[in-house]
């Protein structure tokens, strides 16, 4: 077999492996999947008519489930990866990964397995997510299909970025609970974007730290696709953002792990 097909077989073991783990073990996904759920509900039957009225222009609670199921979305994604930190310093503390390395498979399969692995449980995530928002009132009815594609693509490509990061995040954690805990940025950033107010209804000196950071251009972006409104620089600032992370996940996730001695 060539390398092409010998990394395309491990890498597919060891992808079953990681769904098989987290089919086993669904605790940890249930329990980050419901800080978004929860939210969700919070913010629009808690704090719905509150909330709305920083929308301007008269927005009742309905035009507040439109602005806020897009950001919480996102917020899913990063919740989901955090188990994947904690999954992949798992492996590296209880010996999976020594093992590995003494058998003959393709040494970046294992990495492989955990991102696409985390991908996919991220888009089931955010399915179940979006689910619960159209039972609450959620409605896409402005977008084409051409916009509901792209936003489907960007929120993979989110969670690709988002994955690589967790992955390097399990790698240099000594532990499990460590590496939940590094990667808490991964649901706190969504809490100073824009999922939940627009940025015009922040203090000013709190609007720069909301709008240059990830989440708040890829938030913008998947709202506007789906809402069927205007993106304007949104739209590339989030594809930089995501390639960027992604880039910077892998390089630094490969190094790490290779750097480990064999």
């Amino acid at each position: 077999m060539s390398s092409l097909s010998l990394a395309v077989r491990d890498s597919s073991t060891m992808l079953r492996r990681n769904l098989l783990h987290a089919r086993r073990y669904p605790s940890l996904t249930l329990n980050l999947l419901l800080t978004p759920v929860m939210l969700l509900l919070l913010f629009v039957y808690i704090f719905g008519d509150a909330m709305s009225a920083g929308l301007g222009g008269g927005a009742d609670r309905s035009d507040y489930i439109a602005y806020l199921v897009p950001g919480l979305l996102l917020m899913t994604v990063g919740s989901t990866t955090i188990g994947t930190a904690v999954s992949v310093s798992n492996d590296m503390t209880e010996g999976i990964i020594a093992r590995f390395r003494t058998m003959a498979i393709h040494r970046g399969s294992v990495l492989v397995g955990h991102v696409v692995g985390s991908v996919v449980q991220c888009v089931m995530s955010v399915v179940l997510v979006g689910a619960v928002g159209v039972a609450i009132g959620f409605r896409s009815t402005d977008a084409t299909v051409l916009e509901w594609l792209a936003a489907f693509g960007l929120v993979i490509l989110f969670a690709l970025a988002l994955t690589w990061i967790a992955v390097g995040m399990g790698l240099v954690s000594p532990n499990a609970e460590a590496a939940s805990n590094n990667a808490m940025p991964l649901i706190f950033l969504p809490l100073i974007s824009s999922a939940f107010v627009p940025l015009h209804s922040m203090p000013g000196w709190f609007q720069p730290i909301a709008e240059y950071q990830p989440f708040t251009p890829v938030i913008e972006t998947l709202r506007g696709l789906l809402l069927g409104t205007g993106i304007g620089h949104n739209g590339w600032l989030a594809v930089a953002w995501c390639v960027g992370l992604a880039v910077l996940g892998y390089v630094w996730s490969t190094k790490k792990f290779n750097s480990d001695p064999s």
